[in-house]
């Protein structure tokens, strides 16, 4: 555990500290650009007037961040928090990405437990259930065991190998789900348009970023019969202007806009904009779903099973029968 501490130097200021974490995944999770068998998390508390905020971020190697230097962006902005740095200003002292998401959630849950403000406002969200990459009939075999356990939509993570073959097993063990696919980025432009088509007339019911984000350009000169949404394409309101075309929804995480100030105006402006909105979330603790709670009755989809995977969980959800249920930190339900 690496740690960073802050001491608290008046009122409006913090005491603070980072660390990281390591928590095992009760099996690997595989997707097209690799296996992974451990979550690692960045965590954030501020301090101040006995009131402990909690924040986490999941530092993405994809998006040229480690732990080492996710705790070297917050560490830089500690002593702006022990003179009292505001979310507002946050903003600006950080981009956007997993430290300011860390630092923006540790805030945000400082406040609301300061004005007492701790009940979610929803009693359960609904959640897909990601299904990881593997052999058709194993695919199959986990397609039914989640909907078994009551999951109404599954999410295929997907290479460019076997895709119809995986979604045909999928669909035959799970008929009454609803099927989304992420191919995080790793389709070609050859042929997409009639794989689009196909995975329509499957009755797939949207795919997540077929292409890499920085060449999906094709994505604009074909009809969709399926919406396509923006995942590694899309961090920031900043990114829209470039999708309007390209994309159906955009897939909203606290990792890629930096913080819940960012991700809320980001669905506000998606939304003016004509798109539909995903919530989504990194391999991550039940710390992280709290966080990005508020967004998920804005959303299409949402897929907040990131903790599912994890051996161990800290401050614990519920996840049963394809929801999410709210408890607070002391393990008590709500909403």
């Amino acid at each position: 555990m690496t740690e960073t501490d802050a001491s608290c130097d008046g009122c409006g200021s913090f005491e603070a500290r980072c660390y990281a974490e390591s928590w095992p995944l009760r099996t690997a999770f595989v997707i097209s650009r690799g296996s992974r068998t451990e979550a690692q998390v960045v965590v954030v508390e501020v301090s101040a007037g006995g009131v402990t905020g909690v924040g986490e971020c999941t530092p993405y190697p994809r998006y040229g961040e480690s732990v080492e230097s996710v705790l070297a962006e917050i560490s830089s902005v500690l002593p702006s928090l022990r003179s009292g740095l505001t979310r507002a200003q946050l903003q600006q002292a950080l981009p956007a990405g997993a430290a300011r998401n860390a630092v923006d959630c540790a805030l945000a849950d400082w406040e609301q437990q300061r004005a007492g403000n701790v009940d979610s406002g929803h009693a359960w969200l609904p959640t897909v259930q990601t299904l990881v990459i593997a052999a058709p009939d194993a695919m199959a075999e986990a397609a039914r065991v989640a909907a078994g356990r009551g999951v109404t939509v599954l999410k295929l993570k997907l290479d460019r190998h076997q895709v119809l073959e995986r979604v045909a097993a999928v669909r035959s063990a799970a008929p009454e789900c609803q099927l989304v696919i992420d191919a995080n980025e790793a389709w070609g432009a050859e042929g997409l348009p009639d794989l689009c088509d196909a995975l329509a007339r499957q009755g797939v019911a949207m795919l997540e970023q077929p292409l890499p984000a920085g060449d999906d350009e094709l994505l604009a000169t074909f009809p969709h019969p399926l919406p396509i949404c923006a995942d590694e394409s899309c961090h920031t309101r900043a990114d829209l202007p470039r999708l309007v075309g390209r994309y159906d929804m955009l897939n909203i995480k606290l990792d890629k806009t930096g913080g819940l100030r960012e991700a809320l105006a980001l669905a506000e402006e998606g939304k003016a904009r004509g798109f539909e909105l995903m919530l989504g979330c990194m391999l991550c603790t039940s710390r992280a779903i709290r966080a990005a709670w508020p967004l998920g009755p804005s959303a299409r989809f949402v897929d907040l099973d990131g903790p599912t995977w994890l051996a161990k969980d800290v401050d614990p959800l519920r996840f049963e029968g394809g929801r999410v249920y709210w408890t607070d930190k002391r393990g008590g339900e709500g909403g």
